[in-house]
């Protein structure tokens, strides 16, 4: 009896238990898991929301239910531009759907010289800003263009221009998927097709096609996303061809009209939300094609399809090079097009400019912040998710929430912002039209992409290491530091040079959140060509171009060197 009273007396109470439970990875992981929720819930779930109810609301802020929306499709000039919307992402995502395909193929399944070249070629336009090969366009094929006979009459101001523009700057966004997803094939299908005396078209969709058709399914749904959430190209060189794009853009800073902005940009996010669906739902079904009893599909030289890949290549290539080199030459023509003389009259921007240099600078201070702040986040949010011991339905919402900014254009995005933040009621109204929150803005924008990415590495890491830290008792804040960080090193790098380019050449997602002090250079060269100043706009255009192709070179060597030493990291230990 005695023992029994001395055995209750001694065991610990549910409030000991809990506090011996609750330990510092615990704490620390319940810390860092509100402090993600509360900055998820107003920079990224709050402005949609705010959006939404301005989207039910007439001037002075009443609830007026679909009244906006009924008036909206009462418009004739509004169905316009959902019509033409649509027709644009058809159209491009056809075009760049066979051309990058095309590309892809003859980089992974063809003999043809100068692979690397291509492969560099082709992935150059990410690094520009969309306005580039608007700009590029005009010069070649505007009113004043050298090359306007070639379009035999037609004008290059509308539909035509909207779709040249949009294939370039789509093209290396589909052409890393693809490349990606020909690159993982069985060498064993090819030789089965080789016995029965297949010909190769008919081997080309018994076996090829198949095998890569998830990731076509997603480079098509990505191009469509992509082009008609655009706002650049439609706005330098659309000419009268409205889409929603811009007439959110009209709606807002044009006409002051924030709830039929707001209207728009709710019509805008549906296809960019059922296009985001269907894709989920493609990942999901889409199986291992290539596992350990695989054999890599190695192609043999064959000079007929090589000599048309090389021709195909080339051609494409040169397209990419006459636009890039057309936004270059064109900086430092005088004036366009009666004096042609080289000069670098068109990078003083004070002249032309009120703001001078202050956007490029605005835009590198951008970068690097979107970067450094950027990757810590999204890596320490994608660690907790992944890897975090306890708080499961917490870490799941936060997943969910991870993966809206995806489907959320970066206009639809930006009035959003303003919505939110410009509300004097609001505490956090502030942040508005500073660099702080541009940095946030962009973040948040380009958020999914980096978080996946991190995912991906954490997923890779073996499952022993959790086991093991366990074990030992090491603390998880320590494994993170000590192990995890180390493995992770050239993922993290790989976050911090997607961010920092996009950052650079972004525009949809800011232009509706600078002020006079802290305006970016993509927002510099819309203003500039509006205010007729193109040769400038160009020249700007190009510093950005310049400016993330140094950065990517950097991010290269840096990368190499650290995969070198993680893998020097991983045999020590």
């Amino acid at each position: 009896m005695a023992s029994t009273i001395n055995k209750k007396l001694t065991r610990p109470s549910y409030l000991q238990r809990f506090t011996l439970s609750f330990s510092r990875d615990s704490a620390l992981l319940a810390s860092i898991l509100i402090i993600l929720t509360l900055l998820m819930g107003f920079f990224i779930v709050a402005p949609m929301l705010t959006m939404f109810a301005k989207s039910v609301q007439d001037v002075d802020g009443d609830f007026i239910g679909l009244a906006n929306f009924t008036a909206y499709f009462a418009s004739s000039a509004m169905l316009a531009s959902i019509a033409n919307t649509v027709t644009v992402g058809l159209i491009t995502t056809v075009i760049v759907g066979v051309m990058a395909f095309s590309y892809a193929y003859a980089l992974t399944r063809s003999c043809m010289p100068f692979k690397t070249l291509f492969q560099i070629i082709g992935s150059a336009p990410i690094l520009a800003p969309s306005l580039l090969p608007a700009l590029s366009l005009i010069y070649l094929f505007g009113n004043q263009g050298i090359a306007k006979e070639l379009l035999g009459g037609a004008s290059i101001y509308g539909i035509v221009g909207i779709t040249i523009g949009l294939t370039f700057w789509t093209f290396p966004h589909a052409l890393m998927i693809l490349t990606t997803a020909l690159r993982t094939s069985d060498a064993r299908l090819y030789e089965a097709a080789t016995v029965l005396k297949n010909h190769p078209v008919k081997t080309f969709f018994m076996v090829t096609l198949p095998a890569a058709k998830y990731g076509v399914i997603s480079t098509l749904i990505l191009v469509f996303t992509l082009v008609v959430c655009d706002f650049g190209v439609p706005k330098v060189i659309g000419g009268s061809y409205n889409v929603l794009a811009t007439d959110i853009f009209k709606q807002v800073v044009g006409q002051q009209n924030f709830a039929m902005g707001a209207v728009t940009s709710v019509l805008l996010l549906l296809p960019a939300v059922l296009a985001f669906v269907v894709d989920r739902r493609v990942q999901r079904k889409q199986q291992n094609l290539f596992n350990s009893r695989s054999v890599a599909y190695i192609p043999k030289p064959d000079k007929l399809r090589d000599g048309v890949c090389l021709l195909f290549c080339s051609t494409i290539a040169l397209a990419i090079i006459a636009i890039i080199g057309m936004a270059i030459y064109a900086s430092f023509v005088t004036f366009w097009p009666w004096n042609l003389t080289l000069s670098f009259n068109n990078y003083n921007f004070s002249e032309v400019s009120t703001y001078g240099w202050t956007p490029y600078f605005n835009s590198l201070t951008l970068a690097i912040w979107v970067a450094v702040f950027g990757t810590v986040i999204i890596f320490i949010g994608a660690y907790v998710i992944e890897k975090g011991r306890g708080f499961g339905p917490i870490r799941q919402l936060l997943q969910m929430i991870t993966i809206i900014p995806m489907a959320v254009p970066g206009i639809v995005l930006g009035l959003g912002y303003i919505f939110f933040f410009n509300d004097i009621n609001n505490p956090l109204n502030g942040l508005y039209a500073t660099m702080t929150l541009l940095v946030i803005n962009t973040v948040v924008h380009y958020y999914t992409v980096g978080h996946m990415t991190a995912l991906t590495a954490l997923k890779q890491l073996p499952a022993e290491i959790e086991a093991i830290s366990a074990s030992i008792k090491m603390p998880q804040y320590k494994s993170f530091f000590v192990i995890t960080l180390p493995i992770c090193t050239p993922a993290i790098m790989d976050i911090a040079a997607y961010l920092f380019i996009n950052a650079l050449t972004t525009t949809s997602a800011v232009v509706f959140l600078y002020a006079t002090d802290t305006i970016p250079a993509s927002v510099s060269v819309l203003n500039m060509d509006d205010a007729g100043q193109t040769g400038s706009a160009a020249a700007m255009a190009v510093m950005i171009l310049i400016t993330a192709a140094i950065a990517k070179v950097i991010h290269l060597i840096a990368a190499s060197f650290i995969n070198k030493r993680t893998q020097a990291w991983r045999q020590q230990h």
